[in-house]
């Protein structure tokens, strides 16, 4: 079965012949990548201190208007390989010492990246092979993921539709990430970590505070810890940057606030969540965001 021809495997369901033109996400059915590294800035039990092994794919099934990739979001930069090569690119960052396979974006590829680890996973490729997106999943791609994918790294993002559509062109988004999670979580049950603190299964919720927007935030939180407890952890994250092209959306032109990020976090402690990371400091510099050069894709 060719899952390209007739695409539905993200919640669009756009139906586009990707063999001909591209989809919602933008994407032939060419697999494209743009950088493959060890990533020292995710959460403390995936980083560590060896680093997470990232692949970033190219495209996007949201196109999130405040995105910090959108570079390769839209499908403007990426190389083309074969699943055969990325197959390679995860053995390539085990060798290199990555503490899991982080593939990042990668909801319209995964035929692609199921093909890859039928040749690596279990053989020769021995750590966990981690899943980061944006939470806007159908359960019906996620199903065919099982028994593939140690560790779900999705985002909560919304809980308001209305938010939802205006920043991600997505008012199904609420009720798309909860059945989502809820299939993440079916799949890697309880979250384990090995003895130096470092996940090998189970799901980690980020959520992303906007400004302007705690009561978004508190209504995430307090969705994901009446739902599951503490068998999940949660991210709750103070790093949105304002890009220049929020222009046209004032609400969220600046960085969260201190006080902002503070009545989230003071929100959830009161609330008893106890399994969540935290960060210090203020929103990410543009320096921050990877240089999607094709490191570690190209030969």
């Amino acid at each position: 079965m060719n899952y390209y021809e007739k695409c539905t495997l993200c919640p669009r369901s756009c139906g586009a012949d990707r063999t001909k033109i591209t989809g919602f996400c933008g994407q032939s059915d060419k697999l494209y990548a743009a950088r493959a590294s060890l990533h020292m800035w995710e959460e403390p039990c995936i980083s560590g201190e060896s680093g997470s092994g990232t692949v970033f794919f190219t495209g996007c099934n949201l196109g999130c208007v405040y995105c910090q990739n959108r570079e390769i979001a839209d499908g403007h930069i990426g190389f083309e390989i074969t699943a055969e090569r990325l197959a390679e690119i995860f053995l390539e960052q085990q060798s290199r010492g990555a503490n899991n396979i982080n593939l990042v974006t990668p909801t319209h590829y995964v035929p692609h990246i199921i093909r890859a680890l039928d040749t690596v996973r279990g053989r020769a490729l021995k750590i966990p092979v981690l899943y980061n997106c944006g939470g806007y999943e159908s359960v019906k791609t996620l199903k065919m993921l099982e028994g593939y994918v140690d560790i779900y790294l999705p985002d909560f993002k919304y809980m308001d539709s209305e938010i939802a559509k205006r920043y991600s062109n997505a008012a199904d988004y609420p009720e798309t990430a909860k059945k989502a999670i809820a299939e993440m979580v079916r799949q890697t049950g309880e979250c384990a970590f090995d003895e130096n603190g470092i996940m090998q299964k189970g799901t980690l919720v980020r959520h992303l505070v906007l400004p302007s927007y705690i009561e978004n935030s508190e209504k995430v939180i307090e969705y994901l810890y009446n739902t599951y407890g503490g068998s999940i952890y949660m991210s709750i994250m103070n790093q949105y940057t304002p890009m220049p092209y929020v222009e046209n959306y004032p609400e969220i032109n600046r960085a969260v606030t201190d006080e902002e990020y503070n009545e989230v976090i003071d929100f959830a402690v009161d609330l008893g969540v106890e399994n969540a990371f935290v960060q210090e400091g203020g929103a990410v510099s543009e320096s921050f965001i990877p240089l999607f050069d094709g490191e570690g894709i190209v030969k």
